[in-house]
């Protein structure tokens, strides 16, 4: 299976954090967000948003969403249990995939395109509206920090795939000047936990 990918962004690394905990050899194909080559015509035939990731099966047919791409590799894949394996975990997991996609991801995203120069002159950018943003954002670190008082990982009692989806969105905060910092104890000692694992390199 072949993982069109960009190294810097965030949604591929979360296929490819989510491979390397499980085991899953995929070939990588970078695809450049920077030279507009998600825009180009080749890249458009694969998936017709210009986004990565993209994984394509064996068979041709291709799948596009990394929260997608991930549940089907878990389906056809044997090796640790990232969604839960029961209907408790798989309940509690998604709860908190969905909280820290909404609320930690989506917000930084939106900082990052109505702040950063990178978007500049490629979209309308709205500074005051990623300043909003990013005071969600910071908001929702400090929950995050009250909700791990006690706990190891996000979800369960063992790593998860909400630990993957909060690593990454925090991770790509730091574009942004958005850093864990001293402020937040517990989110520290998490996130140090998530960055000392080998699938952090992925």
């Amino acid at each position: 299976m072949k993982l069109y990918t960009s190294p810097r962004a965030p949604s591929p690394r979360r296929v490819r954090m989510y491979a390397a905990e499980k085991g899953i050899e995929l070939e990588y194909i970078d695809v450049d967000i920077a030279t507009n080559e998600t825009r180009s015509a080749d890249f458009l035939a694969i998936n017709d948003i210009g986004e990565t990731p993209v994984l394509e099966l064996s068979d041709g047919r291709r799948l596009t969403e990394s929260l997608a791409i991930c549940r089907y590799l878990d389906e056809t894949h044997v090796g640790p249990d990232l969604f839960g394996s029961t209907i408790d975990e798989r309940a509690e997991i998604n709860r908190w995939i969905d909280r820290l996609m909404f609320r930690l991801y989506v917000p930084t995203t939106h900082v990052f395109r109505h702040t950063h120069a990178f978007w500049k002159g490629r979209i309308p950018q709205v500074p005051a509206y990623g300043e909003v943003a990013r005071a969600q954002v910071l908001e929702e670190i400090s929950a995050l920090d009250r909700a791990l008082a006690g706990r190891e990982w996000v979800a369960r009692s063992t790593f998860s795939m909400a630990d993957i989806v909060g690593f990454v969105a925090l991770d790509f905060g730091k574009v942004v000047g958005l850093r864990v910092g001293p402020e937040w104890p517990e989110v520290s000692r998490w996130y140090d936990s998530v960055r000392s694992r080998p699938s952090a390199k992925a």
